[in-house]
């Protein structure tokens, strides 16, 4: 019987999961090429046949997204499965007219075949843009959990940008574990803060697998999601943020509006910094879409150790890669704070910016004058500290949420940038935790 020939569209992250709970073992299908966009360097591997599964001794190839008319022609393919996240509907429906024209079906996976269940509560956090907040919303749970007496543990969105194989189940307990799978900005942006509070983190490729490591620790699984993606796990609680300094983007873009949709609680954040037109039309947007789901208005304040030193500086922001790249936010928390405590100039870095900085500017040019955190790899960790200590600067404002100086040696001075949750009013996170799991 001849079996469906596949492509998967992805990022290293959604892709490789949907092959995994769907497609691995599953005769009825040949996936015959991963593609890959937004992140550097995954094309041009394979997908390792240690994860690959029995049907694929070989492995599956990862083709730059560019190939796909190439190889649906080349391997006669069948359906082509989009599987990565913080795109514009637009940006899909263009996808999918190219993969029609070709005559080939266009597939979008839903939770039904790709959310695995667990045996302890899972309490998911998504957002429907990156940069929304997640990461702070996340944390904020996970400490509300443990004040409630409940070992947590933090499964991570997927960013395997190195050894499939060794990364396939990841454990984070400690710096020491970060610098053991040589763990990259992107990573380390969101393990720390959790490692620093003393919850343990996993993350990898294969989830099964990891769900079931982590279920073993955990008395309740805190999915932290990224990139605006879907839970891997099924939720007994499902919270999405919603941001209001980007008013719409909660409707047009996928598959954040599959978040706001399906969400159980979604967390209005930044209310504080948002003008109040751009706080109602998201409240509206998200009460016509979800009319059952709690609100819960917060806001994500800064801390500065030393604010004072910022006032009358020429400056550089650097701030989360990720938020500014395909997140699409002109500045994040360190341009805030610059702004706020009296910056005399925040300079702008790209006269100064060399090899993998330069290719991103040209890839994201609404970047503007910050600089991202790229980091997704030794040789761009090296760009962005040239890119840095190029920069004539009085000092370095950090908005990332991780000491740089533990990857990066930067001469100039520096002062980070934090920030939390703090929810406003009521009902508040805590109140929903509470009546969810009965304290």
């Amino acid at each position: 019987m001849e079996t469906i020939r596949v492509v998967i569209m992805g990022a290293a992250g959604r892709d490789f999961h949907n092959f995994n709970t769907y497609f691995r073992d599953n005769a009825k299908y040949t996936v015959v090429a991963f593609t890959a966009t937004q992140i550097p360097n995954i094309e041009g591997r394979r997908y390792p046949a240690e994860l690959a599964g029995r049907l694929y001794p070989e492995g599956i190839p990862i083709y730059p997204e560019a190939d796909l008319a190439m190889l649906i022609h080349q391997h006669d393919v069948d359906q082509v499965v989009f599987a990565y996240s913080d795109v514009p509907h637009e940006y899909v429906m263009h996808k999918a007219s190219l993969v029609n024209a070709l005559g080939v079906d266009f597939i979008l996976l839903g939770g039904k075949y790709t959310m695995l269940p667990s045996s302890k509560p899972v309490v998911a956090v998504c957002a429907v843009r990156t940069g929304s907040g997640k990461s702070q919303t996340t944390r904020h749970v996970c400490d509300v959990l443990q004040r409630m007496g409940k070992k947590v543990v933090a499964v991570r969105h997927p960013m395997p940008y190195g050894d499939l194989i060794k990364q396939a189940v990841q454990r984070f307990a400690t710096y020491a574990d970060l610098d053991a799978h040589d763990c990259t900005i992107e990573e380390r942006e969101e393990y720390e803060p959790h490692i620093d509070r003393g919850v343990i983190v996993y993350a990898g490729v294969d989830y099964e697998a990891i769900l079931r490591e982590a279920e073993k620790e955990a008395d309740v699984v805190v999915w932290d999601g990224g990139n605006n993606d879907l839970p891997f796990f099924k939720p007994d609680l499902w919270i999405t943020v919603a941001d209001p300094h980007r008013p719409g983007h909660e409707m047009a873009y996928y598959p954040g509006e599959t978040n706001l949709r399906a969400a159980d609680v979604i967390v209005l954040n930044k209310i504080d910094t948002a003008d109040y037109a751009s706080v109602l039309s998201v409240r509206q947007h998200a009460s016509a879409v979800n009319p059952g789901a709690i609100i819960v208005e917060a806001a994500s304040p800064l801390f500065v150790e030393n604010p004072g030193a910022i006032r009358g500086k020429r400056v550089l922001v650097v701030e989360d890669g990720p938020t500014l790249t395909h997140g699409e936010m002109a500045y994040g928390a360190g341009y805030v704070a610059a702004q706020r405590f009296g910056a005399a100039e925040i300079i702008d870095p790209r006269p100064y910016a060399v090899e993998s900085i330069i290719a991103t500017y040209q890839k994201y040019p609404n970047t503007g004058a910050i600089l991202p955190a790229m980091g997704y790899g030794h040789e761009q960790m090296r760009d962005l500290e040239v890119t840095i200590n190029n920069t004539p600067c009085d000092l370095v404002v950090v908005g990332t949420p991780i000491d740089l100086t533990r990857l990066l040696k930067i001469k100039h001075p520096m002062e980070r940038v934090r920030y939390e949750l703090q929810v406003i009013g009521r009902p508040t996170v805590e109140e929903v935790l509470a009546r969810k799991f009965a304290m």
